[in-house]
């Protein structure tokens, strides 16, 4: 495909193909929802069964958003612009910050029909409603915020500022509210990577996914909106997903992009609960920014088996109202959002919830303690002792900074194998994503939630992989800064072979999972938490190409024309590159030139590849291996193990030789393990995770295998 100067004639010929399918060239128009002109040539069409076989808002007003006094003017090379709207005045609006602003509401309004106000407002313009936007941009480049500010007027005090406060930022507005959730349509959110790419953005932060299962590479907006970006040079961060702890469930696998799970820091917010009657106290976490005194009740007499749950009332003309009322999670299985909508309805004060290990994550829509399992068991059992009910006294929510163990994977955080590659590990690495403070929509409540009457709340609390996604954002912002020329592969490659596993106040612990309390290993957290300071210098990076991905394409059996639609248009003069896969294995994406090493399906030796380029300061580096950690059943050689360099910038290959050890336990079946390489030259150590599933249903008796060949792409010139 040849670069269209003309966004016209491509829109026309978008309009010519349609018509095929369609009666005539009017119908194809009416069906045409856009036509992607900048980045690359293709569109978007309402199609029914027969014929057819990000990105983020914003409250401008925040003090997050204004411009530094010393910020210069906008770039001459920025192509952005911000877009009039309900609620959105581009000359009050934007500034040398805040640089430009659309939104994309066609496909959402195909999908669902005119934008509803009633009962679910929401803003036709770049305005956000729902907070999650303004939360992430925030997160990544907010400004400087001089004076201390806190969660209403108590919580989480002091200056606030994103990760990358000098950088200036462009929203794209391609997700709506409906019934208070955020909803992406496919077309919008490729039409925002578009015009993104188009505007000549740096660094795209998208806190979005699906649940699985996932859509194809070729079919899926995110992954071919962030292909186009690689190709470019433009790197795409993305949010591993909030669907909890069973395996293969990551979202955002493409190769060419970062996937963030989300861990917590060493950050708590501890409450007291006191029985002044008594010598008993427990210590739990809550948001509570003022103390609350009433007398504390069970659940029993107001819910069936003590199962709060609001459609399990007793007697509705039974209320708790002035009490403290106090509900399990393992009665019922019962989610605190349950629990908290239960306690509304029965008039309670406040909720004390107790579950096996506190998972707090989210402002409240009552007041709630969260207890663990062992003191909501001595409080439960004091209260159904005493002759009458007993006061309590809950104090106010005090921040405490030191808490240990940390960080811990966050318990709804998306867990790896990848569902579509999974000899590709995701998630990359992890990121703080529980109770992150940062700027709010002041007609917003915290909780969004319409019941919910408080207003003018400029900074919130947040949990979820959409919070660690734009801390990596910020740091791949300051990245690109400071290495202009680094890809996209060699600034994930940085932080990934830079990355932390152990805790925070504990070298020798590894990384717990909150949702376990066990070690945390790859599948959760990639290379494991992220080290900002030290991606800036690693030492030595693993670089990709274009071509580097599409022979993964190839690899995992996508057809050339499937592959073809994913590639952004050849700039000028360059002619028109076709793809054909002269073979493909799935066994080969393994050798991909990726920072860490996954063998997902390991029955006989197998050699892999690996290209490190030295970034570092001395120019004769020499690096050895300094540490293997073997995933059990599996003996790992590497070839050479001294890397000696001559100038800077030089690539020098190594190979990984994995022999499976088929009489270790267990005899049958395919069993995963996790280990490490990691390469120091005495001052910086570049480490690269190792998982390997040995399958031991493999005739034991297997020799070595072949070299892969790595000739399955060829480029045909027109």
């Amino acid at each position: 495909m040849n670069h269209i100067r003309d966004p016209m004639l491509t829109s026309d010929y978008h309009v010519q193909l349609l018509s095929k399918v369609f009666l005539s060239e009017e119908d194809a128009k009416q069906a045409m929802v856009y036509s992607y002109k900048h980045s690359f040539s293709g569109f978007s069409a309402m199609l029914d069964s027969t014929q057819a076989s990000a990105l983020a808002s914003i409250w401008p007003e925040s003090r997050s958003f204004r411009e530094d006094g010393g910020m210069k003017p906008i770039p001459w090379s920025w192509k952005g612009r911000c877009c009039k709207g309900e609620m959105f005045e581009p000359e009050k609006a934007c500034n040398r910050k805040l640089i430009g602003a659309r939104y994309y509401l066609e496909g959402f309004e195909r999908r669902y029909g005119p934008l509803n106000r009633s009962g679910n407002p929401e803003y036709r313009s770049a305005r956000d409603f729902l907070g999650h936007g303004t939360h992430t941009a925030s997160t990544a480049v907010g400004s400087v915020v001089d004076e201390a500010i806190s969660f209403m007027g108590s919580l989480g005090k002091g200056i606030a500022r994103g990760g990358a406060p000098r950088a200036r930022l462009a929203v794209y507005k391609a997700c709506w509210g409906k019934d208070y959730e955020s909803i992406c349509n496919e077309a919008d959110v490729i039409a925002a990577f578009d015009d993104a790419l188009y505007d000549g953005v740096h660094v795209i932060s998208a806190s979005i996914g699906v649940t699985p299962p996932l859509r194809p590479f070729f079919n899926s907006s995110t992954a071919i909106g962030s292909f186009h970006a690689a190709q470019l040079g433009v790197s795409v961060v993305f949010s591993a997903g909030n669907d909890g702890s069973d395996p293969g469930l990551v979202t955002n696998v493409a190769p060419w992009s970062i996937s963030v799970a989300a861990s917590s820091i060493d950050r708590m917010f501890s409450t007291s609960i006191i029985l002044p009657d008594t010598n008993l106290s427990f210590l739990g976490e809550s948001f509570i920014t003022s103390p609350i005194k009433a007398k504390l009740a069970d659940a029993y007499p107001y819910f069936f088996n003590s199962i709060c749950r609001a459609s399990n009332r007793r007697n509705v003309s039974k209320t708790a109202e002035g009490k403290v009322i106090i509900c399990f999670s393992t009665a019922g299985q019962v989610n605190v959002e349950e629990a908290e909508e239960a306690a509304r309805n029965a008039s309670a004060l406040a909720l004390i919830f107790v579950e096996p290990t506190v998972k707090l994550t989210l402002v409240d829509t009552i007041p709630t303690l969260h207890l663990n399992i062992q003191q909501g068991t001595l409080l439960r059992n004091f209260l159904v002792s005493s002759r009458k009910p007993p006061l309590v006294h809950i104090e106010a929510s005090k921040t405490i900074i030191g808490k240990s163990p940390a960080p811990t994977v966050a318990f709804f955080s998306s867990r790896g194998p990848s569902s579509l590659a999974p000899d590709i590990l995701k998630p990359d690495i992890s990121a703080p994503g529980v109770n992150i403070l940062a700027a709010w929509p002041e007609n917003t409540p915290p909780t969004v939630d319409p019941s919910d009457k408080r207003r003018n709340v400029k900074w919130n609390f947040l949990s979820g992989t959409s919070m660690s996604c734009p801390h990596v954002s910020a740091i791949v912002a300051l990245l690109k800064s400071a290495h202009p020329h680094w890809s996209p592969a060699a600034i994930r490659s940085a932080l990934v072979t830079t990355a932390y596993n152990t805790d925070k106040y504990s070298v020798h612990h590894p990384i717990l999972d909150s949702a376990s309390m066990k070690p945390s290993d790859p599948f959760d957290v990639g290379a494991g938490h992220v080290d900002p300071l030290k991606a800036f210098d690693p030492g030595l990076v693993y670089d990709m190409e274009t071509t580097d991905y599409i022979l993964f394409l190839c690899h995992i059996g996508y057809t050339q024309q499937q592959i073809e639609a994913m590639l952004i248009l050849a700039p000028c003069p360059h002619p028109d590159v076709t793809t054909t896969c002269a073979a493909s294995s799935t066994n080969l994406i393994s050798n991909m030139n990726y920072p860490s090493i996954t063998v997902t399906d390991l029955r006989s030796p197998r050699t892999l590849k690996r290209r490190v380029r030295n970034v570092g300061h001395n120019r004769n580096a020499v690096y050895l291996i300094w540490r293997i950690v073997k995933p059990l059943g599996v003996e790992v050689v590497i070839r050479p193990r001294v890397l000696v360099f001559s100038w800077f910038r030089q690539e020098i290959t190594y190979y990984v030789t994995l022999y499976p050890i088929h009489n270790s336990p267990p005899a049958t079946g395919r069993r995963c393990d996790f280990g490490d390489i990691v390469w120091s030259d005495g001052f910086h150590h570049v480490r690269s995770p190792l998982v390997v599933c040995v399958n031991n249903h493999h005739n034991h008796n297997a020799t070595a295998q072949q070299q892969p060949r790595n000739n399955f792409l060829f480029l045909q010139r027109k």
